[in-house]
């Protein structure tokens, strides 16, 4: 069993949600980040979701798109991403790690070169936006083979076949992108969610993530409400590009707005464990 999925079953059987942040690798520079994402784990992150920064992000919005471009110019690549990884591990070897990128810079790097230095370096699991579920069965057999899972992405408008064929090639979990637009958006109507992950759960047992949205502690609850697992982004990211010249400003930054997502996350799960206890 991989770390992500011994993480994530661990937290299902114990009834709590998981909670998975996001920060962009190299912004503000590349020395930072390590120290960004202990901060975020000491904060309650369950699992942490590493952005590769790319040129054409175009599953991001602005505050996003502005981290990309922040660490590109600060020289960060893929390969640059995973010694981060690999700096991270030598204080952290618990905590599942997620990259999350796009298809061009693995294409650069060769498939099976990245795989091997994504599993060497201490990665988890791969999130590559634009693989295609068609694309799919030609990329994910060389990820797991190095020990990878190939987390996917489902949208609002995905069909039934559809989700069914990119369940199939899914590992570690499956995010379900809350709405459709790009992250940092600012509207989030949890009451549609529940229905949409039912539809995703009749075809995997894989956890459910749900991201794109979750901007306060509140819409970090309600998302907990109905999904195995809270993916937040832009609302750290921002506070990178608001505190970045200060490191430890930004750590505390990071930790203040993690911590009061992970609790009212707890709180929510503590509820409901009362009501079914009840």
């Amino acid at each position: 069993m991989s770390r992500l999925a011994g993480r994530l079953g661990t937290l299902r059987e114990q009834g709590r949600s998981a909670l998975i942040p996001y920060l962009t690798a190299g912004d503000p520079a590349p020395d930072a980040t390590a120290g960004f994402m202990h901060a975020l784990v000491e904060a309650g992150a369950d699992v942490l979701e590493v952005g590769v920064p790319f040129t054409d992000p175009m599953a991001d919005g602005p505050v996003i798109q502005g981290a990309c471009e922040r660490a590109l110019a600060a020289g960060m690549s893929l390969s640059g991403v995973l010694d981060v990884v690999a700096e991270f591990r030598q204080r952290d070897n618990e905590t599942p790690i997620v990259l999350m990128g796009y298809l061009n810079p693995i294409d650069r790097m060769g498939l099976d070169t990245f795989a091997e230095r994504a599993h060497k370096a201490g990665v988890d699991g791969v999130l590559i936006v634009d693989m295609t579920a068609e694309e799919a069965p030609d990329i994910v057999p060389t990820l797991e083979s190095a020990g990878l899972d190939a987390v996917c992405l489902i949208a609002p408008t995905t069909g039934e076949a559809r989700i069914e064929k990119i369940c199939a090639n899914a590992g570690g979990f499956v995010y379900y992108v809350s709405f459709k637009g790009v992250t940092g958006s600012a509207s989030l109507d949890v009451s549609s969610l529940a229905a949409s992950i039912e539809r995703i759960r009749a075809k995997t047992e894989l956890p459910v993530a749900v991201g794109f949205g979750v901007s306060t502690p509140e819409n970090a609850a309600d998302v907990s409400r109905v999904a195995d697992a809270v993916v937040v982004g832009s609302a750290l990211v921002r506070q990178i590009a608001e505190h970045g010249a200060d490191r430890d400003a930004t750590r505390a930054a990071l930790r203040d707005t993690l911590s009061a997502m992970r609790r009212a996350i707890d709180e929510q799960d503590n509820m409901q464990e009362e009501a079914r206890r009840a």
